[in-house]
């Protein structure tokens, strides 16, 4: 792919500098339009996992809806229904359910 994209550059009768040039900024384009916003909803993801507090509503990496009932370190307990609770990892909770409810 970038042995391709370079012969096109040269062929079209610029420098090597020019080609460079042209290169880099496909790259900073890319950077800037995809991996740039996904490391920012990761770290938002992460944050939002790290502040789960009890009575939360959630919506777990299943599709599964609860409150969360219980936070230990690395997990928490989620109530789906009265009196059935479900333990999850905290990395598999994917969003606040209450953000679905105002839409």
């Amino acid at each position: 792919m970038m042995n391709t994209l370079f012969v096109v550059l040269q062929a079209e009768g610029g420098s090597p500098y020019m080609s460079f040039v042209m290169l880099a900024l496909i790259i900073v384009v890319f950077y800037m339009f995809m991996i740039r916003p996904q490391m920012k909803r990761q770290k938002e993801l992460r944050k939002f996992q790290e502040a789960l507090q009890k009575g939360d509503r959630v919506i777990v990496a299943g599709g599964i809806f609860g409150k969360v009932f219980e936070v230990k370190d690395d997990h928490i307990v989620v109530e789906v229904s009265d009196n059935v609770r479900i333990k999850a990892v905290k990395s598999t909770v994917l969003r606040d359910s209450s953000d679905l409810q105002q839409k």
